[in-house]
């Protein structure tokens, strides 16, 4: 199979295939469960799925506890921020406040997503997949006992 993402990796054309063969975009990264075998891949960096669409891809991936504390916190959010505003001024405001949210999904979903993963007890499925989370600060090793 060509790579349709020659170009954006290294030399060697090392890119970490996926499953069945199939190249991965360089800023993907692939974690295993390594007791049930089940692997999951997802983008590192900003969710621009998540920007768009939120909460869409919470319920997309499956991911049910983050999707809970992103409409806990929406909703937390959105009550402060009528009580605060007057009346006159949230038409003007709104669109700013949810712009402001939206952003901070975008910013923190993929991290929320990774972090998630790893206390169920996956782990980098490859070394490259390693490397690029412990770069973006997802992953950090586990203490030696």
């Amino acid at each position: 199979m060509q790579d349709p993402f020659k170009g954006f990796n290294d030399d060697q054309n090392n890119n970490g295939d996926g499953p069945q063969g199939f190249p991965l975009p360089p800023n993907y990264a692939t974690v295993v469960n390594p007791e049930t075998g089940n692997m999951r891949i997802a983008k590192v960096g900003f969710s621009w799925t998540m920007f768009i669409f939120s909460p869409f891809p919470t319920i997309f991936r499956a991911d049910w506890y983050n999707l809970l504390c992103i409409l806990g916190v929406q909703m937390g959010a959105s009550m402060i921020w009528t009580m605060l505003i007057s009346p006159n001024e949230l038409v003007q405001a709104t669109p700013f406040f949810e712009l402001g949210i939206q952003l901070l999904w975008g910013l923190i979903y993929n991290m929320m997503y990774f972090k998630h993963l790893f206390n169920r007890g996956f782990v980098p499925a490859d070394d490259r997949s390693r490397d690029l989370l412990t770069r973006a600060h997802y992953w950090s090793q586990p203490k030696e006992k």
